[in-house]
């Protein structure tokens, strides 16, 4: 802004009692390499000359024929109601129920995602206050600190590079110590999390079902590991999976966290999304954000309040299960619209085509002879599969308009020419029979 209400005197004033010299010093903690510098805006332009610039950046975006591309984000078929619900103005420009007396529709439709999301995870209780499936996970690695009074987070291997990096970055301010638990990545491995015995002072075990590389976890093994050592088990789950495997209730997991962007949300150039995250109800004090629950009015009239406000505008910041969790009530709106309009049976065949088809996608590779399966055991819809000179025919084949998965050794150097595909129910016969012809031609 050109205004400010602020004279220099005011300003002196205030570093002054802050006890720094200058503005610049309050940023002291922030390296010099990251501070953002002046900014050398051209000149201004007419909106006819500023139309035409934004349609040549847009014009700069390609958008590939064919993708194979998963490692977190999928591209599912949305139903055309989930854009017609969440366009809905008294939705789209809603935010933070701050009066919730007032907001009973935002309220309702947070209260019946958190239901759908317990009955998906077959868990007790879920909260709807997280960016994304990254974010949850590292929330619900700190509540298990929270709950275990332990400083000390072990993570698998298999779980998103992404979404371990920011568990370290959320575990760094308070001091707590994240540690990696391997992954069988030799050829013809497992693929999966080590049943290695954890340190005694271990919080909790943070592990994928299924894990980034598409293998399906031994999950209650890894269970019974983390509660001998007294931890919890996080399993960070992709949502669609559970129409087909064991949910994380049943096989003992304490705590659950998952991206939900394959519930009815595009891939939008990477957001924004909505992070799961569900509990058993002994620990729902410690939960982060925020728990809507129903009730019935004076007049017997049922209606929806925010049960829980665990965050700093709520309570003491000191106190807060969370200072950064926010609401994400829009995306959850999406989700819930999307898992309504697809059902139990229609999330099952979405997850049974997505398995099919990644299973023809490992055969016919090998048929051909241009790939083979990495691991043993089961997958779910990503395949681990070795192709000789992985890194030169991915960007070959990216010049063809077809994203041929992710080179897992951007990740995991001993994965070398290892490309990890995902299939979901949009993927084609004819999608494969591509694939496998480009590979074939760059031989």
């Amino acid at each position: 802004m050109t205004y400010s209400p602020h004279t220099d005197a005011d300003r002196a004033r205030m570093l002054d009692a802050i006890g720094v010299a200058s503005v610049d010093d309050l940023f002291a903690d922030i390296p010099a390499s990251v501070r953002a510098s002046d900014w050398d805006l051209p000149p201004s332009l007419s909106e006819q000359e500023v139309r035409a610039e934004l349609a040549r950046l847009a014009g700069r975006n390609r958008i590939p024929d064919v993708s194979f591309l998963g490692a977190g984000v999928y591209r599912h078929l949305i139903p055309s109601v989930v854009g017609e619900v969440v366009g809905r103005p008294e939705f789209a420009t809603s935010y933070t129920p701050y009066q919730p007396e007032v907001s009973q529709g935002t309220l309702q439709s947070i209260y019946e995602f958190q239901s759908l999301i317990c009955e998906l995870t077959g868990m007790e209780v879920a909260t709807a206050s997280h960016y994304d499936g990254a974010t949850a996970t590292a929330e619900a690695a700190l509540m298990a600190c929270r709950l275990t009074r332990r400083s000390r987070v072990a993570v698998s291997a298999g779980v998103n590079p992404d979404y371990r990096r920011v568990l370290e970055t959320y575990c760094s301010g308070p001091g707590i110590e994240v540690v990696t638990v391997p992954v069988d990545l030799a050829d013809g491995g497992s693929g999966t999390t080590s049943l290695e015995p954890l340190a005694d002072d271990v919080a909790c075990l943070v592990a994928a079902q299924p894990n980034f590389y598409g293998q399906v976890e031994p999950m209650r093994e890894l269970a019974t590991v983390a509660h001998d050592a007294g931890a919890q088990l996080v399993a960070v789950v992709e949502p669609t999976s559970l129409a087909v495997l064991e949910p994380p209730g049943a096989y003992g997991a304490d705590l659950v966290a998952a991206e939900g962007q394959p519930l009815g949300i595009p891939a939008s150039f990477g957001g924004p999304y909505v992070g799961l995250m569900a509990a058993r109800m002994a620990s729902v004090r410690q939960m982060p954000g925020r728990l809507v629950g129903a009730t019935r009015d004076g007049s017997g009239r049922k209606g929806y309040v925010l049960t829980l406000q665990a965050r700093e505008q709520h309570i003491r910041r000191e106190k807060a299960a969370s200072n950064i969790c926010t609401n994400q009530a829009l995306m959850a709106l999406a989700a819930t619209a999307y898992l309504s309009a697809v059902g139990p049976r229609g999330l099952r065949e979405v997850a049974e085509l997505s398995m099919t088809q990644a299973r023809h996608l490992a055969a016919a590779m090998e048929e051909t002879g241009v790939g083979v399966r990495r691991f043993g055991g089961s997958y779910f819809a990503e395949v681990a599969m070795r192709v000789p000179d992985a890194a030169r025919r991915h960007a070959a084949l990216a010049g063809q308009g077809i994203v041929a998965g992710y080179l897992a050794e951007r990740d995991a150097p001993e994965l070398r020419d290892t490309l990890v595909l995902a299939t979901t129910e949009l993927t084609t016969d004819d999608d494969i029979a591509r694939l496998v012809s480009a590979l074939e031609a760059t031989r």
